[in-house]
């Protein structure tokens, strides 16, 4: 087989696949052009998630009939006026966009430089079909129709309009966060979905696209180090999501994603959040361009920097000192010397197996004989820790711990210890025979609760709890989208909830189980994990999922004042409770010191 040039509408075809991966992907590379002209106000429509139509209009400077017809070929730019490629500082500078997307879809340019005639071509499949004058407002307007309807081939690869519909939305999320001084509009099937106004400030364009409760729980990032600059902010540990999907990072005005940014925003807020939850942070390092390499990714979403750790450094730096000048420090780091002292509860399990013939263990140990009660002493009961009802919420003690009115048991009778009070409204204290236990209370009724919803799943579901006044509960119109098409899922859950416009969702029920709490809290989280799995996880392991963010709305939180017996109470069900040894989240849910270790501590061995 011989080697041939290929022809020119097929090249142009190729790197459409390239450049024009899906709807957003052309949206992107529009709007990018529009904020390249100086535009100071940009408007967007798309239709079906932009598969049926993307139209963007600017007011930049706009182009002249023999620019528009050289902007059509590959490879012609206005933004590399010389060779240098590697100083490049518009987002724009390929010179491909234009005639990919002409070249797999019906293209409409029109534009006019203010103070002459305004121009008009109309570009199908890669074919001019005519061009004339054109009226218009001095800018840019481009109209896309019909993306790859005439190549089947890439067209059956694109996702739902849903689908696509977010991915635009997020591709302008991210562009009208890095430039809070332009204004940008979106319309979706003929609704206005996204308006923000030019001249905000990076914090409230950042709130404004995120989330409003932003700006009074964060932090603002402002450190130099050398010639790099971080600015931006981060949210406060105790505010978070369950995805990491508002992590935005802004190389020299660009939006990017990196790994690079992932990770760094894990190593600055550890040992300060769970796991599974993500911080809210809009970081914007700025550089000098020879510190970094914008072509490396023909949709430029991706860049290399010449000094990565520099830049991971600067980042974990930034963050966490905005966070301790703040004040909102989420731990305190103990000695290493103190935490090798401490038992997890895989320690205790494997010294209690290897002392099994010698010493009851309740992690393993046989069945109780046949008519065996768990003893209890007056005032405990199970229903003051499993039942959140009004009374048990606002009659709870103001004092750390409570006279017995009853002989207290001692801890050799039970395996997780007696409560002897509670430290920062967070940890119970237990004495155990062999030392001393300490339980944080969220994380073990968080255990608790799940393997109660689990038992209920099993049997005949979650019973609903009817809310006396349903409440509304706005999201974003994606987030909304995903809950309506789980409602069916989620009402065996005991969450009911039903469509209430395009960007909220009416919540009617709640499961029983978990009593009055943070309703929007629950179904955000909800929304949040059905991004995250909904696609990649089988039918059971979604519902899991659910059922560990519902049980973690549905525990009791730190900062609560526990009365004695409603601690013992909570003791004695993670005896009988599988797994309570850990959280939903992998986390321990208890510690043990033992007492020989308290007499190294104070000197005493």
């Amino acid at each position: 087989m011989s080697i041939r040039r290929l022809p020119e509408h097929l090249v142009n075809r190729i790197a459409a696949g390239e450049v024009v991966e899906r709807p957003a992907s052309a949206l992107k590379e529009l709007v990018e052009n529009a904020i390249d002209a100086g535009a100071r106000r940009i408007a967007v429509r798309i239709a079906a998630g932009g598969t049926d139509l993307i139209e963007v209009t600017d007011d930049g400077c706009g182009m002249s009939p023999s620019e528009m017809a050289l902007a059509l070929e590959r490879h012609a730019t206005s933004k590399l006026p010389d060779d240098a490629i590697d100083a490049v500082t518009t987002l724009g500078f390929r010179g491909e966009a234009l005639p990919s997307i002409a070249s797999v879809a019906r293209l409409t340019l029109e534009s006019r430089v203010r103070g002459e005639e305004g121009w008009q071509r109309i570009v199908d499949n890669g074919t001019l079909e005519r061009e004339g004058p054109a009226a218009l407002p001095p800018g840019t307007r481009i109209r896309v129709e019909s993306l790859f309807a005439r190549v089947p081939a890439r067209r059956k690869f694109l996702r739902s309009a849903r689908s696509e519909y977010a991915a635009s939305m997020d591709v302008m999320r991210r562009l009208a966060m890095a430039r809070p001084d332009i204004a940008f509009s979106v319309e979706h099937d003929g609704r206005r979905v996204l308006s923000v106004q030019e001249g905000e400030t990076g914090p409230e364009r950042v709130a404004a696209l995120t989330d409003r409760a932003l700006i009074e729980n964060s932090v603002a990032i402002d450190l130099e180090r050398g010639q790099m600059r971080l600015g931006g902010v981060a949210s406060l540990p105790t505010f978070n999501r369950g995805v990491a999907d508002h992590q935005y990072l802004f190389v020299n005005g660009r939006p990017v994603k990196d790994r690079l940014l992932t990770g760094a925003v894990r190593g600055a807020y550890a040992e300060m959040l769970a796991r599974d939850r993500h911080a809210v942070v809009a970081l914007f390092l700025d550089l000098p361009v020879s510190e970094v390499d914008v072509n490396v990714h023909p949709a430029k979403t991706e860049v290399r920097f010449r000094d990565p750790q520099l830049a991971r450094g600067l980042i974990v730096s930034g963050i966490r000192r905005a966070l301790d000048e703040a004040g909102h420090r989420s731990v305190q780091r103990p000695a290493e010397s103190a935490l090798a002292a401490w038992q997890t509860e895989e320690d205790v399990r494997r010294r209690q197996q290897e002392e099994a013939a010698r010493s009851p263990s309740f992690f393993a140990s046989p069945p109780p004989p046949a008519g065996w009660t768990m003893p209890r002493y007056e005032g405990e009961t199970l229903s003051s820790v499993a039942d959140r009802r009004p009374e048990y919420l606002f009659a709870a003690p103001q004092a750390r711990a409570e006279t017995a009115s009853a002989h207290v048991p001692s801890g050799a009778d039970f395996p997780m210890g007696v409560a002897r009070g509670q430290v920062a409204k967070t940890y119970i204290i237990a004495e155990a025979s062999d030392g001393l236990v300490i339980v944080d209370q969220h994380a073990a009724h968080e255990r608790l609760v799940l393997e109660r919803m689990r038992a209920a799943m099993a049997g005949s579901g979650v019973k609903a709890q009817a809310m006396l006044m349903p409440e509304v509960i706005e999201l974003d119109e994606s987030a909304c989208d995903r809950l309506e098409a789980r409602i069916t899922e989620l009402a065996e859950f005991g969450l009911e909830l039903e469509r209430f416009g395009p960007r909220a969702m009416l919540v009617r029920a709640t499961p029983a189980m978990l009593g009055g709490g943070d309703v929007t809290g629950l179904v955000t989280d909800v929304a949040d994990e059905l991004a995250a799995y909904d696609q990649a996880l089988s039918l059971k392991e979604r519902l899991d999922h659910v059922a560990a963010t519902m049980a973690c709305h549905g525990s009791v939180r730190a900062g609560r004042v526990l009365s004695v017996a409603e601690m013992n109470a909570l003791l004695r069900e993670m005896e009988a409770t599988p797994h309570s040894g850990q959280c939903n989240h992998g986390r321990p849910t208890w510690v043990k010191l033992g007492m020989a270790d308290v007499e190294k501590l104070f000197g005493r061995k």
